[in-house]
């Protein structure tokens, strides 16, 4: 009986141990995460425009006929909201607020990338 407990006591420890070192480093991680300042649109691997994010806007996207998205800035995090592609997986995307979140709809080539200064853009060609 007493190896059982002691045993258990063993397991007890070592998951308690698991558990704090996961939450210690999710809180570093966090705070370690730099916020965004600026969200550029990229449209077929082109810099199209870029957008602060301290102020709340909306802005229609369309680079080609009938394919749209609608960016919307609000609270520091941009979303798309709406957008005319198919699978609708752009829209689905949660809000990105920090360095190098992205947002992708590849069916509209459209990349929305989160920077901490309008130069950190890196495009492929």
């Amino acid at each position: 009986m007493k190896k059982i407990l002691k045993k258990h006591k063993i397991e007890i420890i070592i998951i308690t141990c698991i558990l704090l070192v996961s939450i210690l480093a999710i809180i570093i991680i966090n705070l370690l995460s730099n916020k965004g300042r600026y969200v550029v649109v990229i449209y077929n691997q082109k810099e199209q425009a870029s957008y602060a994010l301290d102020k709340d806007i909306e802005v229609d996207l369309t680079y080609e006929e009938n394919h749209y998205n609608k960016l919307v800035i609000k609270d520091g995090k941009a979303s798309i909201v709406e957008a005319s592609c198919p699978d609708k997986i752009c829209v689905k995307t949660y809000s990105i607020s920090k360095v190098g979140e992205t947002i992708v709809c590849l069916p509209n080539k459209v990349v929305i990338k989160i920077v901490g200064q309008k130069t950190d853009v890196d495009v492929v060609t």
